[in-house]
């Protein structure tokens, strides 16, 4: 079932997978927790309409979780595979 996804990133066994996995959800689960304090900071607050926060959102935090990868990816001796990855997406986010 996982085999494309594991060709396609170049690992071999299921360990891998679970590891590299295990560091996107990691990454995605301190996002939540390091958004709040962000918003808390610029004066975000829930009477902020949707669009706002949004607008905020993604210039601001994408980046950081990508900062989050790096050190999960580092943490579980894949930052090659981390680095491989964030290089595809500055290259599709350039063209």
């Amino acid at each position: 079932m996982f085999d494309k996804i594991k060709q396609k990133w170049g690992i071999k066994s299921n360990w891998d997978f679970f590891v590299i996995c295990l560091m996107f959800s990691l990454a995605g689960m301190c996002i939540v927790h390091e958004r709040k304090p962000i918003f808390h900071f610029m004066g975000i607050t829930s009477s902020t309409p949707f669009w706002v926060k949004a607008l905020i959102y993604i210039p601001i935090v994408i980046p950081i979780y990508q900062m989050n990868l790096l050190v999960f990816g580092f943490l579980s001796g894949r930052s090659g595979f981390v680095l491989e990855r964030q290089k595809k997406l500055i290259k599709f986010l350039a063209s």
